[in-house]
């Protein structure tokens, strides 16, 4: 092979090496990036994983430094090589260290394999795994060469080295072929699910995603492996690689029974966001899936973290308003005064202060999309009968304007109040309710969601430790259990927060036990209560405690408790963390005590 010809060669077999790039990136869980001798692109993953087929900028120093000097490069502390001087975009930089490897044929280096760090962890597995991985890249690099020099393409060197890093792995890894049949499996894979390899080997298999796995594809999630009369529930990570299957089981795992997913149906919709597959959240499923496509307006009732805006966001990207927009505001956290004209908008000159343009109003924004109305019960009456004439003529009229403004809009309302009892004490119109409520959504709180907690549990987990960029921890049974035992009152929203703290406590790769608990949470779980009585509990988060006239003496209680909390806290949100409610019900509950001098 001479040089003229070398120097593009690698695009020729670019489905081999994209093949390889994604199994390299998974395996080492680091990124990759793959170019040529002209300093084209070829392959990539994560920020290298687009431009396919561009020349790189004269920056990419390190990897320009292989092809010129045909040697290995390592950088455990990037910007601060002395091949970095001199890079104008130094100071940016997100590498923090390099593996590069190039590939060679007849002694011409055709382009460089590298191995990238960007955050500490993979900075640390790069730094005690140079030699390892080292290995690993040169023994790909040769498969490409093979790949090259082999027009026929025999993939004996390529199983090889496939084997050899699945045989190799801490992880359980498992790989189907095209047919759903176990084609690979590892010891560790095979001690997991406690059968031999004979047993195993060419068995049809079936790998099915417990959540909805758009957009999580690079994550842990939780996966019903089932065969033959048998199912197991692994988390782990599926990937799709031309026509095979590769399922890299996580570290730690958990041993939920699957008992209750047996009646599962298979149609059953997975909607993004929307976790559950207990009987009421699938339920729920199917109803969001039926009415999404209809106009009529929704009003979703729950406690305050239970998913509202997720089940709202939902229908809208379901209905055939999901390429227009979705506009969303929070009756109880804008003041009365400014509701208005966040809502209906203005026109040059309305008020003392407005602006000398105009405003376009959130119901006019919303124009053949969505609008969202969360907290609706807070809404005040004369707003009430400025929405219902909207609705009724779908028509808008901003402040200080004479000429109406025609809308398309669906209304999606939502609240955690009792509107009956609302209607009852001449707070709410009964005519707009009903006009708001032509299609009733109730969503369960989360402690009536014992079969969803622990699948919600690794959802977090996973979302989390992505977003932050850290090793996917386990959680012993105990912890588990505990969980399940808490009454929740900040329901899924409480349960999310949680997960954030706990993966930032957690040393990297290490297991979620009960001392890495906040104390308090200890100790509500262990006694089976909330944060505060039975009755105060009860007032926070029932709607009909609200509503019942004999609760003077809980009413007094509470009122306390929040003028307390806010004498400790400045901050609104942190006063509401520690009462264990929502941000939007502790300003609904100033405003009803009238705590607005705090």
């Amino acid at each position: 092979m001479t040089l003229a010809k070398s120097q593009s060669v690698l695009m020729q077999i670019q489905p081999t090496i994209l093949r390889f790039t994604k199994m390299l990136a998974s395996v080492l869980q680091l990124e990759v990036e793959i170019i040529d001798a002209n300093m084209t692109r070829v392959s990539g993953t994560g920020p290298y994983g687009n431009f396919f087929g561009r020349k790189l900028s004269g920056n990419s120093r390190l990897l320009k430094h292989v092809l010129d000097t045909q040697e290995e490069k390592v950088v455990i502390h990037s910007r601060f090589d002395p091949v970095c001087d001199g890079c104008t975009t130094k100071e940016d930089c997100k590498e923090k260290a390099f593996l590069g490897i190039p590939i060679m044929v007849q002694n011409t280096c055709i382009g460089v394999i590298s191995l990238v760090a960007f955050t500490p962890e993979q900075q640390d597995k790069i730094k005690d795994n140079i030699h390892v991985f080292s290995d690993y890249v040169r023994h790909i690099s040769n498969i490409f060469v093979s790949k090259l020099l082999d027009s026929q393409g025999h993939s004996d060197d390529l199983n090889k080295i496939f084997l050899s890093l699945i045989e190799n792995m801490d992880q359980g890894v498992l790989v189907l072929d095209d047919k759903n049949q176990i084609k690979y499996s590892n010891q560790t894979a095979l001690k997991q699910l406690n059968i031999t390899k004979e047993k195993l080997t060419g068995k049809s298999f079936n790998i099915r995603p417990l959540t909805f796995q758009q957009n999580y594809t690079s994550g842990h999630l939780q996966h019903i492996l089932s065969f033959e009369d048998r199912q197991e529930l692994i988390i782990g990570q599926l990937h799709d690689i031309q026509d095979q299957q590769l399922f890299l089981m996580a570290f730690h795992q958990s041993h939920m029974a699957i008992g209750s997913h047996n009646d599962r149906n298979n149609t059953d919709p997975e909607i993004e966001h929307l976790i559950g597959d207990c009987k009421p959240m699938r339920a729920l499923k199917r109803l969001i899936t039926r009415i999404a496509p209809s106009p009529s307006s929704i009003l979703i009732v729950g406690e305050s973290g239970t998913g509202k805006e997720v089940v709202a966001r939902a229908i809208h990207r379901l209905s055939n308003r999901n390429d227009k927009p979705f506009i969303a505001i929070n009756c109880a956290a804008i003041p009365e005064q400014l509701l208005e004209s966040e809502l209906f908008g203005y026109v040059k000159g309305a008020f003392t202060g407005a602006s000398a343009n105009g405003k376009e109003g959130l119901i006019q924004a919303a124009n053949n999309g969505t609008l969202f109305l969360d907290e609706i019960g807070d809404m005040p009456m004369t707003l009430q009968a400025k929405l219902l004439r909207a609705i009724e003529s779908r028509e808008v009229m901003p402040i200080g304007s004479s000429k109406p403004i025609a809308v398309d809009i669906r209304i999606i309302s939502a609240t955690n109040q009792n509107f009956e009892q609302f209607i009852a004490d001449g707070k709410f119109r009964e005519d707009l309710y009903y006009r708001l409520n032509v299609i009733p959504i109730t969503l369960p709180p989360l402690r009536e969601r014992q079969e969803d907690i622990e699948l919600l549990v690794h959802y977090f987990l996973n979302l989390h430790t992505k977003r932050i960029g850290n090793v996917y921890p386990g959680i012993t049974p105990e912890v588990l259990q505990q969980l399940k035992g808490y009454r929740w009152p900040g329901n899924v929203r409480e349960l999310s927060n949680l997960m954030e703290y706990l993966v930032n406590v957690v040393p990297n790769g290490e297991v979620i036990d009960s001392t890495l608990l906040p104390p308090n949470f200890i100790a509500n779980a262990s006694s089976n209560t909330n944060r505060y009585p039975k009755e105060i509990e009860t007032s926070f988060e029932s709607a009909a405690a609200c509503e019942n006239h004999n609760t003077t003496g809980l009413e007094t209680m509470e009122k306390q408790m929040i003028e307390e909390a806010l004498s400790r806290h400045a901050n609104k949100k942190l006063a509401a963390e520690e009462l264990g409610i929502g941000i939007a019900t502790l300003y609904r509950k100033i405003k009803k005590y009238e705590l607005t001098a705090v």
